[in-house]
């Protein structure tokens, strides 16, 4: 456990806490931050992601199982949102959000390259699954429902449509599926670009994260233990239940432990929604989640 925290978790982790100090004591700036999280979003990430998609053997996806987390995403969501709304008593949109900080986690630009680390390419199906389906349909439904909410529906399936990662993830799926062979050239620059997409991302996201209060409350806590214990726990129920063969199970549970994904607070920060919670939640699970992943890998 202690060799898989220093070896393959810590320095993963290292580029999201570096971000976060140097955000800190001011070296790097918000509006520094912000345009190097913009540069890797719409140049590196579809990089990152085309290749991945277009080789993938989609046919060996674990239908079931992936459907099975999916199911748990939904009651997850649905859970977190109550208890948000009804206990907690925030706003409408920022308990949407706060739900969707429990259920969408980084995966790809956190437990993907993690998890390859760890499990070398036996990671890549499973792992690859759920970055699809997160990227494809999750990704796309709270950017559409949270436009919706707040009122700014016009142009929300424009801007939808013209989303890079979604881009390379239809034509990557296009690729795949036409069984095209993708041209050597495209795949080094690909690979050359997508390199640099995790570690540019998770150092933005440090600084950006650097200017919120850590100090925990009541719904900090309480989303945090959601994401952290009680969504992990209900895919390993749900897969237990299942039985999916081979590693779909420990590397779904795995992904499951990740931390809460920025995009939450990204769209809270677009829509102008508090994120005194949503920050923290981020920052919480990311630190959280190192010990959850070591004991798991």
């Amino acid at each position: 456990m202690f060799h898989i925290l220093t070896h393959n978790i810590l320095p993963v982790f290292f580029m999201l806490a570096l971000g976060f100090s140097l955000g800190r004591v001011g070296t790097i700036s918000f509006d520094e931050a912000r345009t190097v999280n913009r540069v890797a979003f719409l140049v590196l990430q579809p990089g990152l992601i085309f290749p991945l998609v277009a080789q993938v053997d989609i046919a060996q996806f674990d239908v079931v199982a992936l459907a099975t987390y999916a199911l748990c995403q939904a009651f997850g969501f649905t859970l977190s949102y109550i208890l948000a709304r009804r206990v907690f008593r925030r706003d409408h949109l920022e308990s949407w959000l706060l739900a969707m900080s429990v259920v969408f986690v980084n995966t790809l630009l956190y437990i993907w390259p993690i998890s390859f680390l760890i499990y070398g390419e036996a990671a890549s199906l499973p792992i690859t699954a759920i970055v699809a389906w997160d990227t494809a349909f999750s990704f796309a439904f709270f950017i559409i429902t949270t436009d919706v909410m707040a009122g700014q529906s016009q142009g929300a399936l424009r801007r939808v449509a013209m989303n890079p990662v979604l881009i390379a993830i239809l034509l990557g799926i296009a690729v795949n599926l036409a069984a095209l062979p993708v041209p050597e050239p495209v795949l080094t620059a690909a690979k050359f670009a997508g390199a640099g997409a995790a570690p540019l991302t998770l150092f933005a996201l440090g600084v950006i994260l650097s200017r919120h209060a850590l100090m925990p409350s009541p719904v900090i806590a309480g989303m945090t233990a959601l994401k952290v214990l009680g969504f992990p726990a209900l895919v390993w129920l749900m897969l237990g239940i299942t039985q999916p063969e081979g590693t779909w199970q420990p590397l779904f549970v795995l992904a499951a432990a990740g931390p809460s994904g920025a995009m939450a607070f990204s769209l809270a920060m677009l829509h102008g929604i508090r994120t005194d919670a949503i920050a923290p939640v981020v920052i919480w699970t990311s630190i959280l989640s190192l010990i959850s992943l070591s004991w798991l890998a």
